[in-house]
């Protein structure tokens, strides 16, 4: 039986970052990838012009439907968008693996999702999740801090998040330095960081949606969560040296998932 994940998340159409993102990272590392999708957008490298959020009960049939014919080895979970599909979902990822990434904050940085869907995923999301992986603006607002802009305030924020049930944290500080990449892993015990030089890549689109489901593809096939985000951040780096040199849109660049095929 090949390797399952289920992803749970919005759809983007530009196909840069959401469930777009994860069906290719997934496909890409060797994981057979299914879906249940919260939320359909209209958007391309440079804006959103539409969205909808589906009905909780729309999106709780596909969960169940993939679940009791196929099955999931881990669960990934990315913009939930509200407060009834949080709880379901809840209920859904108890006794499997998850990676729950929080979508809270749009490009720009802005809150996106209610104050009672944040306070959801802290109490009830977050028990049930294998590893989280907020950025620096979703660690801050979870760990209701002003903002994180060093490496002790990440330390900070996930002994704060950790003590929420996860027991593993991972923030994403892709913006705390102009010269590198720094990501704070926490498991209770002890702290790694992955730091790698920044590449000369403005903003990628897709970046913590790829990183996430890379996660789950490696947890899937049956790594420990540190050796999981290891592997994931060395793919991830692959992933994004390979576009230094593609043009694509008006905006953002996406990430290249494929980047060994022809290498």
């Amino acid at each position: 039986m090949p390797y399952r994940v289920l992803s749970i998340g919005g759809s983007d159409s530009g196909g840069s970052a959401g469930i777009q993102a994860d069906l290719k990272t997934l496909t890409a590392l060797g994981v057979f990838g299914m879906t249940a999708i919260t939320v359909v957008t209209a958007q391309n490298s440079h804006e959103v012009t539409a969205s909808r959020i589906l009905p909780c009960e729309f999106v709780e049939a596909q969960i169940d439907t993939v679940l009791q014919d196929i099955g999931a080895d881990v669960i990934k979970t990315g913009l939930l968008a509200q407060l009834d599909i949080i709880e379901m979902v809840s209920t859904k990822v108890q006794g499997i693996p998850c990676v729950v990434d929080p979508v809270l904050v749009n490009g720009q940085g802005r809150q996106i999702v209610s104050d009672d869907a944040v306070d959801a995923y802290r109490n009830v999301l977050f028990p049930e999740a294998t590893i989280i992986t907020p950025n620096l603006n979703e660690a801050a607002i979870l760990a209701r801090m002003e903002t994180i802009t060093s490496t002790s305030g990440m330390r900070q924020a996930a002994e704060t998040l950790f003590a929420m049930g996860s027991p593993n944290i991972l923030i994403k500080g892709g913006h705390l330095d102009e010269q590198s990449m720094t990501d704070l892993f926490y498991n209770g015990k002890t702290f790694e960081i992955f730091n790698v030089p920044r590449l000369p890549v403005d903003n990628p689109h897709g970046v913590g949606c790829t990183l996430a489901s890379a996660i789950a593809a490696f947890l899937a096939r049956g790594l420990e969560p540190i050796d999981a985000v290891t592997d994931a951040h060395q793919y991830l780096h692959y992933a994004l040296k390979a576009i230094v040199d593609w043009r694509l849109g008006k905006g953002r660049p996406p990430v290249n998932h494929f980047w060994d095929i022809g290498h």
